[in-house]
């Protein structure tokens, strides 16, 4: 929760990932707040009153993971907002000449966004998405000390820069500092 929102505020790619690891998280502990609690909660050093909203906050996640049916799979409403609102601001980005060093970063990316789709099989996944999908898999094969070829390092490495520019832009964007204003 803490480490969430400062991440939220900092940078929302690293915030996307962190959340799908906390739902990963979630259910690697089988929905069960007493488990989340000895396993995580507790491995903090933390407050009466930290512990309590860390808790509550793990147990609203939980009722949303099961009222929204993604206790087995899938990303919470909240997580996939941002990839839509992700996804819109890219959108938009591609459509401004002005930011011209985005859509040349995005252009060096879509091959590997193309590829990455179709060995996947998820031709409905957006190119957002497919970023997103790319990085916490890696992720997820670095936390288990799995080999990762060359091949697969340069095309994280050159999606990681894209999605740095989306972030960057994002941050850049809620403070209404991304587009250019129109002269009347």
């Amino acid at each position: 929760m803490i480490i969430a929102s400062q991440k939220r505020r900092e940078n929302i790619a690293e915030y996307l990932l962190y959340m799908w690891q906390i739902e990963d998280l979630i259910r690697a502990n089988g929905l069960d707040i007493n488990k989340i609690k000895a396993t995580i909660i507790d491995r903090y050093q933390l407050t009466d009153e930290q512990r309590k909203q860390m808790t509550e906050w793990y147990e609203s996640l939980i009722d949303m993971m099961r009222r929204e049916g993604v206790e087995q799979k899938g990303h919470l409403q909240i997580n996939k907002n941002i990839v839509s609102m992700l996804a819109d601001l890219h959108d938009s980005i591609l459509r401004e000449p002005k930011l011209a060093e985005y859509s040349a970063e995005f252009y060096r990316t879509l091959p590997y966004i193309v590829e990455l789709r179709s060995k996947a099989g998820d031709e409905k996944a957006g190119e957002i998405e497919t970023c997103f999908n790319a990085l916490y898999g890696m992720l997820m094969l670095k936390l288990q000390q799995k080999e990762v070829s060359d091949e697969t390092q340069r095309a994280i490495a050159q999606i990681s820069r894209f999605v740095a520019l989306l972030a960057r832009d994002f941050h850049l964007d809620e403070a209404d500092k991304l587009f250019p204003k129109k002269e009347d």
